[in-house]
Parts: structure tokens; C-alpha cells; sequence
């Protein structure tokens, strides 16, 4: 048998393969080495011995476009391809080929990622995440396989976000991209997470502006210009926050059936999860003055569910209500709502109370086992802090 005759036979068995099982795209250019290819050549028969010989394995190759690329194929499924490839040698037929695994893209992945985890976060948060997930990342590279993404081409893709000045939006959607690739990583989708390789590669974060927070001695003329704002609801308003050092979110929304005992000796205020920051109930203990607030604000009998309705599309004082009456006393880049959480703190660990009761009343994150088994523990020691505090605030009035 002549050595072109013998290269056209193997020719056509290889051919055979690539029409008998669809393995991943581009595979299956076949080379056939064998040992003593002269000898094999010049003897046919020994050559159809050989294909039917256990050697025949160590002595062809699938040689793949993509060397590095994972191919998917192990155990069981390995031997189905190695039979496939000696039925086609040999001319046999080739039933249930197996199929070699696509690789997955980043954006399968990334979307896997973000559906197992997002029972785990409030759903605005979600929300967040998911838009800067979609528009920042896989609206780009979303359809590349995952583990052939290089650090250059994501620090690309990036670079896009930094350039429209949102710096932090650009480190923010980095971190997905490294989230999603350690999930790649643990669920056998890729070997390795480029964002690790681009450790200072953005611009630096902006430095961060504090706001403008009241100091202790600007108290005394404070009050006393707010107990002169003309304004009945949002004068109280103002004062529940000064008492309770509550975000604006979660004043603005509260409602008449969250506050309870409020003519009893432990009155209470329970924020529900949805509306806090950190995702978790909150537990306000009331002192007595916020208690006579709110009993003030019922007898506007202002006939809302609301304790601070207002005629807006959502139904309740607006987030700039507080900060505008501010500006309208004079207060204008001295003074924010936020500051008067950092007004209280400062007070309240100048004056030496539990620093784990301030910011739990802050509602500030606990990942500690503390944390987790302390909450209904501290509460009588907070609503002792919380009474000292507003003692304080009416003898700085006063």
C-alpha cells in the first residue's frame, strides 16, 4: 500500500470523526504517528491489527486551536471520546458520541453568581448591583468566555467607567468582577481572577467630605433657634432625629404601628428590616421627651398612616425637608441631619457609655458574634443612654 493510499485512509477516518460528534468548536485536526509507520505501510494487515491494539492510544492526538483552554471532558466521558476515535479509525459507526463542554461566558457565570446571592441582600441594594453588573461590565465582555478574559482587557472595560469621572462606580464594578470570578474560580469555571492583577491600576478614590457636623457648644443657640422654626411637623421631625440619631430614610417612613407602648414604662420604636441600611430590625428605645413629640404630633390628627405625611408623590416629607429647614435657620454648610449622629456619638463616648451600645443605636454593621446573640441584651443599657441624651439636649435648651 503506497504512503499517500495510507495518509488519505487516515485522512478519511479523521473526517469521519468530526462528522460523527459535534465536540467544541474548532477541535479535531487528527495526526496518526505511529511507531514504525514504514513497516505499517508495507504490511496492511498489521496496520488494522494495530488500530484494534490497546497502543493505539498513545499514539494519536486531538490537537486543539486553544492549548490552554479547559475542554471539559473527564471520567466517563473521556473513554467515551477515546472509543469514538477508534470506531471512526477502524470504520465503524459511532452511536451517542459525547460532546465536549462549551466554555461558559462571563456573563452565564456572572449571572449565576448574582441569582445565588441575591435572596442575601435588601433588594435595592440588588437593584444596584445588578445595573452596574449589566452596564459596566457585561454589556462589554458579557458573550467572552470566561477564562480567557485577560486583567488588560477587564482594566479596558474599566477604564471606560473612570474616564466619565465616576471613580468609585469604576472600583465598585472591579469588585463584582472579582466576585464573579472567585465564584468562577470554586465552581470550576476558570483557574484564575484577573481583577487580582489590577491592584492599582485605577485612579485613587476621591478624598471623602465629611459633612458638616455641629459641635457640643453649638447646641445651647441650636435648639433655641429650632424651638423658634416656624414649621409644627418639621420642628418635630427635626427633633425625633436629634433624640434618636435615626438616618433620614428611616424617619421619613415610619409609621404609627411601628411605635410601641408608647403610654407604658418601656415604650419602643421598631424599624422594620426593609428600610434599614444594614438590611436588620432596629430597636429604638424611646426616652420620654420623643415620646411627648410624638403624642404632639397625633394631635395634629393629620389622618395618615404616616407620622410625617406630606403632600409629595410618595406620601411623607421629602429627603430634603430637614436639611432645608436647616438651610432656612441658618446652617447652610454647618450643619447636615447626618451630623447630628456624628454630634451624638461624640458625646456619648466623651461621657464614657458602652461603645458597643453607641453603635448599635447607630445601626452601624456588627459581624462579630456579638453581634449576632447581644441585641436584645443592650437594650436596657441603650435606653439608659438614649434618656441620658435627651436630658442632655433639654438642658443644653434650657
Amino acid at each position: 500500500m503506497s504512503s499517500g493510499n495510507f495518509d488519505a485512509d487516515i485522512q478519511s477516518k479523521a473526517v469521519a470523526i468530526k462528522h460523527t460528534a459535534s465536540y467544541a468548536a474548532g477541535v479535531i485536526p487528527l495526526f496518526y504517528l505511529p511507531k514504525n509507520r514504514q513497516n505499517m505501510e508495507e504490511n496492511h494487515e498489521d496496520r488494522q491489527a494495530f488500530q484494534s491494539s490497546g497502543n493505539l492510544v498513545q499514539n494519536f492526538f486531538i490537537v486543539l486551536p486553544d492549548a490552554g483552554a479547559p475542554i471539559g471532558v473527564s471520567g466517563p466521558e473521556s473513554s467515551g471520546v477515546l472509543n469514538a476515535i477508534r470506531k471512526a479509525l477502524a470504520g465503524g459507526a459511532v452511536p451517542n458520541a459525547p460532546l465536549l463542554k462549551q466554555p461558559e461566558t462571563l456573563g452565564e457565570v456572572a449571572r449565576e453568581w448574582f441569582h445565588n446571592n441575591a435572596s442575601a441582600w435588601r433588594p435595592s441594594y440588588a437593584q444596584r448591583l445588578k445595573q452596574r453588573l449589566e452596564v459596566g461590565l457585561l454589556e462589554h465582555i458579557g458573550s467572552r468566555p470566561l477564562h480567557t478574559i485577560s486583567p488588560p482587557e477587564l482594566l479596558e472595560v474599566v477604564r471606560k467607567i473612570e474616564l466619565r469621572d465616576a471613580r468609585e462606580t469604576a472600583r465598585r464594578v472591579l469588585r463584582i468582577a472579582g466576585a464573579v470570578f472567585r465564584y468562577g474560580i470554586a465552581t470550576g469555571r476558570c483557574t484564575r481572577d484577573p481583577t487580582s492583577d489590577l491592584r492599582g491600576a485605577l485612579k485613587p478614590a476621591r478624598a471623602v467630605k465629611h459633612r458638616a457636623t455641629l459641635s457640643a457648644r453649638d447646641l445651647p443657640k441650636f435648639l433655641r433657634n429650632l424651638e423658634l422654626y416656624q414649621g409644627d411637623l418639621t420642628k418635630l421631625a427635626m427633633k425625633i432625629v436629634l433624640m434618636t440619631f435615626v438616618r433620614t430614610a428611616e424617619l421619613r417612613f415610619a409609621t404609627w404601628w411601628e411605635f410601641e407602648n408608647l403610654d407604658g414604662p418601656a415604650p419602643i420604636w421598631r424599624i422594620p428590616a426593609e428600610r434599614m441600611k444594614m438590611g436588620k430590625t432596629h430597636l429604638v428605645p424611646l426616652p420620654r421627651q420623643a415620646v411627648s413629640v410624638l403624642k404632639e404630633i397625633r394631635e395634629l390628627q393629620l389622618g395618615s398612616p404616616f407620622v410625617f405625611p406630606a403632600n409629595t408623590k410618595k406620601g411623607v416629607i421629602s429627603e430634603n425637608t430637614l436639611l432645608f429647614a436647616l438651610y432656612r435657620m441658618g446652617y447652610r454648610r454647618r450643619a447636615t441631619v447626618h451630623g447630628f449622629r456624628s454630634l451624638a456619638s461624640t458625646v456619648l463616648n466623651e461621657a464614657q457609655f458602652n461603645r458597643d451600645w453607641v453603635e448599635m443605636q447607630l445601626a452601624h454593621a456588627d459581624n462579630t458574634v456579638r453581634g449576632v446573640y447581644n441585641a436584645a441584651e443592650w437594650l436596657s443599657g441603650r435606653r439608659t443612654m438614649l434618656q441620658w441624651w435627651a436630658d442632655y439636649l433639654e438642658a443644653q435648651r434650657a
